[in-house]
């Protein structure tokens, strides 16, 4: 990508902004080698829609199949590193007063990078909850336990993947943190999301009708490009860092 310079007037926005939200879905773990949910990381799969398996229905018509399905999503995500882009959040963080990381991503990567508090919307792939009593497991403890089936929680319940299945509403506590955030943001960030998928999409249409700076970073445009303040035409494990410098240096000059 060019050489990234901020406009001054969206710099001195940035040098004042005291409250940030960052927004980020499977653009940015596309970047560490994941496929994107619907992508074809795996060929026993490919026979399968998502919609097909990631469902209480699926899984109560066929738990084995559901199970197996999660299981080789969460050894592939288990088996991938950070990309630049996680690492770059962790450092946005110490930039602000307040700083929240918002994800659409399941894989907990920003928490291997080292993000603190992430409000997980779509829930996480790192846990599985019992789907009657909502135990809770750590999901490579689940995987060892039982790798072909979903394990009996003590209840006779079943264990399942603790993420938000179609269907299935997102977690309120988080998503009542996250518009709360974007509501009151001076800047948001919108990394690797196509902006598709509401109402966790809707926190960037929130944060710009409350007066924030809106900064995308997309290799391709999206449904919400056009209230960018600024878009970052390029993957968010280029794109981030290059953002990441500029803003310390606008955060560095003087009023």
């Amino acid at each position: 990508m060019e050489p990234l310079v901020l406009p001054p007037e969206l710099c001195r926005r940035l040098r004042d902004a005291e409250r940030v939200v960052a927004f980020t879905g499977a653009g940015v773990s596309q970047e560490s080698g994941l496929a994107t949910f619907r992508g074809r990381d795996d060929a026993l799969w490919q026979r399968f829609r998502p919609e097909e398996l990631a469902t209480p229905q699926a899984f109560e018509r066929h738990p084995r199949r559901v199970w197996q399905w999660y299981a080789s999503r969460f050894g592939t995500a288990s088996a991938v590193e950070p990309n630049p882009a996680h690492h770059a959040l962790v450092r946005f963080a110490d930039l602000f007063p307040s700083f929240l990381l918002v994800t659409q991503n399941v894989d907990g990567l920003h928490q291997r990078a080292g993000s603190r508090g992430v409000v997980e919307l779509h829930g996480t792939l790192r846990h599985a909850r019992c789907h009657a009593c909502d135990r809770r497991m750590e999901m490579r403890d689940a995987v060892e336990r039982s790798p072909e089936e979903p394990p009996a929680c003590a209840c006779g319940g079943l264990f399942r993947p603790a993420v938000v299945w179609f269907g299935e509403p997102l977690p309120l506590a988080a998503l009542e943190r996250a518009t709360t955030a974007a509501a009151g943001a001076d800047l948001l960030l919108a990394v690797g999301t196509s902006a598709t998928v509401f109402p966790a999409a809707g926190l960037i249409e929130l944060a710009h009708r409350g007066g924030a700076a809106v900064i995308e970073v997309n290799p391709q445009p999206t449904a919400f490009s056009g209230l960018a303040d600024l878009r970052v035409t390029a993957p968010a494990g280029v794109g981030l860092p290059a953002l990441e410098a500029e803003v310390r240096r606008c955060r560095r000059a003087p009023s």
